[in-house]
């Protein structure tokens, strides 16, 4: 069997991959393991999926069952969560989304009391437990039977933190958002009318089925339009749990995760507060961010691709801020986790304390074009591409033909049964080629 946890929690098609019966488990195992045994409440969120309250009513199940009160706070993006359960004396937090997954796919998403995404090896802890046909629970009952707090409260103390990220006021500048039909559609235009900003949001409409569907981060061109449209000064595109934000500045250009790190950045060390003159990215990083940021004399620390590598390297190492080029953005002064809406909030106080426009500022490094493609292979060889000795020698051959002006990076999805190449250099259509060449014989050694 494969790895129950992915690189973002437990995730698939829900009431197939996803049943009742492993959810209630999930929530049993997570619970022994997380709360030792402790009397407590425990918070539960979801995004906006139909299958959102069959997920949690198994979880929730599973958490009663053995004696742990459920506040559930609804629909609530992801970093509301991991805030609330930070803030709040909980002995865990739940995230029930598959992020920018299509709506038929659900997940389950920890933190630990401190905010907190959960280790690998606690991971496996519970997934041990999950699999485990030794009986190590205890089945309480009577008045040791865990109860229900339902309260729309939860999400208001989030709301009142979102607007209280800075002190500047957006009088006078006009905002475009695309909730993507998920946890953000009922959120964003509120936050952002307090701060005196207009707002212009499309996708605020979820019914269940239309999460991520061809709109949100994972389709921009419709913020790209609406910002050309309406003459904004910035777009916000979130994904499902919106726990990150793709924005477009008021040409209707990308501003994706790398270059809202660049910016963030070059403010943060403007006014000295970036802790240890680094930032934190991953693998996937663009070449144009690591030499931008190298002129302007901040080191780049590079780790795994996963926003819970990320903050393990800002938590280890002490920095404050870190990104991936999708648009999960730390800011750790604040929060524990990438948030879109307080990323978006960030940038447009970057954006009226400098008097620049985004454009501007998303001007201040230049992309090297990558390719990005995925290979189709067997689940249980996804991650043993390595042992293959023609995939290997392909690679070796396609890095040395770059002469070190360009990069390929592999890497096995951590949700999906896809190998996923991505080469960087300077000719597109020369990416291109090699990334479909390597994608053929990954696919033929893997499947």
């Amino acid at each position: 069997m494969t790895r129950l946890f992915g690189t973002d929690g437990v995730r698939g098609i829900a009431n197939q991959k996803l049943t009742p019966k492993l959810c209630y488990d999930i929530g049993r195992a997570a619970a022994f393991v997380l709360t030792k045994n402790k009397r407590g409440r425990v918070l539960v969120g979801r995004d906006t999926r139909l299958s959102g309250d069959l997920v949690e009513s198994a979880l929730i199940a599973g958490f009663m069952s053995i004696g742990l009160d459920v506040d559930v706070a609804g629909v609530i993006p992801t970093p509301g969560v991991a805030y609330l359960t930070r803030t709040g004396e909980y002995l865990c937090g739940v995230s029930i989304s598959a992020s920018h997954n299509p709506f038929e796919y659900n997940g389950i998403k920890f933190f630990s009391s401190e905010g907190l995404k959960l280790d690998d090896s606690i991971e496996d802890e519970i997934e041990e437990k999950v699999l485990s046909t030794t009986k190590i629970y205890k089945d309480v009952t009577g008045a040791e039977v865990g109860t229900v707090n339902r309260s729309s409260e939860f999400t208001q103390k989030y709301v009142e933190y979102l607007k209280g990220l800075t002190n500047e006021r957006f009088d006078g500048l006009e905002v475009a958002v695309d909730a993507g039909n998920g946890a953000q559609s009922y959120i964003a235009e509120i936050v952002l009318k307090a701060y005196g900003a207009k707002v212009k949001i499309i996708n605020n409409a979820p019914n269940g089925m239309n999460i991520n569907d061809n709109c949100g981060s994972t389709n921009p061109k419709l913020i790209e339009e609406l910002v050309k449209k309406e003459k904004s000064d910035i777009g916000m595109s979130f994904d499902g749990d919106a726990d990150r934000i793709i924005a477009v500045d008021e040409l209707g250009n990308v501003v994706d995760g790398d270059h809202i790190l660049a910016i963030a950045a070059t403010y943060l060390k403007e006014n000295n507060n970036l802790k240890n003159n680094a930032v934190v990215g991953t693998i996937m990083s663009n070449m144009g961010l690591k030499k931008y940021l190298e002129n302007i004399g901040v080191d780049f620390i590079e780790t795994k691709v996963g926003d819970r590598y990320i903050l393990e390297k800002m938590l280890k190492d002490d920095y404050v801020i870190g990104a991936e080029q999708s648009g999960h953005v730390i800011f750790l002064d604040y929060n524990t986790t990438g948030d879109g809406l307080a990323t978006g909030i960030h940038l447009l106080e970057i954006m009226k304390k400098t008097g620049k426009k985004l454009s501007e500022l998303n001007g201040l490094m230049k992309n090297y074009p990558q390719v990005l493609k995925n290979a189709k292979v067997r689940d249980d060889l996804k991650n043993k591409y390595e042992e293959f000795n023609e995939i290997t020698q392909a690679i070796k051959a396609v890095e040395e033909d770059y002469h070190g002006r360009g990069r390929v990076v592999i890497r096995p999805s951590g949700t999906e049964a896809l190998v996923r190449v991505m080469i960087e250099g300077e000719d597109k259509e020369k990416l291109s080629r090699d990334a479909e060449k390597l994608v053929k014989i990954i696919e033929d050694k893997l499947n």
